[in-house]
């Protein structure tokens, strides 16, 4: 069964080791996790830390992604990273992890979006337009109160976007945010790492409605792990799988994949990265049993006995791989 994850922030943990003198971070404690994970293709997200605010965001993001270019050099025997649907092909008939380079929340950016251009020819293939945060672009779920879609900025990145065949990912969006991409979007969209509104009442959890915009729109929904997203008490490996349950009943079982958002390790690694968000840094609720990416093998054969067999494949893996072979470049010529 093979194995995508929408969001794993290891971009954030190798640079802030190699920054401290570890020479190869991503093979020593990533890669034989990724690869015990059974894990085939790999979402790495550009996320900026509270201290790389303003005009630091764009360096910090360009330093990131060199550091994607580098782990992809170093380890080119297992990993490649992927710009058009070929590359994703080439890389899986290898045995390759494919690796996609997504930005998260588009402080970079600021208000020149000609550098969505310049993340694009960079390799960047989706982008969320806040983190919890407020952006030029649009307003975050730490800033909801406000109740405002996207700003005309926003709604002009969004286009660009989708000009380019930039991924327009919804995670962190308030939810009068999700409401205006459902309006405004004429390609299919994501939520790469969020869960459902319905069993847990979390700000960073989707409504129905918005699980069934995405799928209509020919996109998916990558189901969150993290535990304070899924229940409020003591949560477990059952209350996700409840929600990715939940999300196929809902959007269907082509439009649900995985988006776990580990966040064990990578706390114990780097200085906490949540600033003031959404949860108590001092109290993560973690699931045993998908505390990193070694635990996703195990986890989709697990999903088989709640969804059955050919529905768990396509959750486990083959959605977010067939979604992007249908939505990237088909060649770098295309570009």
């Amino acid at each position: 069964m093979r194995v995508a994850d929408a969001h794993n922030d290891l971009l954030c943990a190798v640079l802030y080791q190699r920054e401290r003198g570890l020479s190869d971070p991503f093979g020593d404690f990533w890669l034989p996790q990724l690869r015990a994970g059974g894990v085939a293709l790999q979402f790495l997200p550009v996320f900026t830390e509270d201290q790389h605010l303003g005009e630091g965001a764009l360096r910090r993001a360009l330093l990131m992604l060199e550091e994607a270019r580098n782990i992809a050099d170093v380890h080119s025997g297992d990993v490649v990273i992927v710009e058009t649907a070929q590359h994703l092909e080439d890389a899986l008939a290898a045995d390759k992890i494919a690796l996609l380079l997504a930005v998260e929340g588009a402080e970079p950016i600021g208000h020149s979006l000609g550098v969505l251009d310049t993340l694009w020819r960079l390799g960047v293939r989706c982008m969320s337009l806040t983190w919890n945060r407020r952006t030029m672009m649009a307003d975050g779920v730490g800033e909801a109160a406000t109740g405002s879609g996207l700003t005309d900025l926003g709604v002009e990145a969004v286009a660009e976007m989708e000009r380019l065949g930039m991924i327009v990912d919804v995670s962190h969006l308030s939810q009068a945010g999700v409401d205006h991409i459902c309006r405004i979007a004429s390609r299919p969209f994501v939520a790469t790492h969020s869960s459902c509104l319905a069993l847990h009442p979390h700000p960073r959890n989707l409504t129905d409605a918005h699980l069934r915009a995405i799928g209509d729109s020919g996109g998916v929904v990558g189901i969150n792990s993290f535990g304070a997203f899924l229940a409020a008490d003591q949560p477990n490996l059952s209350d996700y799988a409840t929600h990715i349950q939940y999300a196929v009943g809902i959007a269907g079982p082509e439009s649900v994949g995985l988006g776990c958002d580990f966040m064990d390790d990578l706390l114990r690694i780097i200085d906490p990265i949540l600033g003031d968000g959404l949860v108590d840094i001092d109290n993560l609720p973690m699931i045993d049993g998908m505390r990193g990416p070694s635990d996703l093998r195990p986890f989709a054969e697990l999903m088989a006995s709640r969804l059955g067999g050919e529905s768990a494949r396509l959750v486990a893996g083959q959605n977010w791989i067939d979604f992007l072979a249908r939505v990237l470049p088909q060649t770098r010529s295309n570009q």
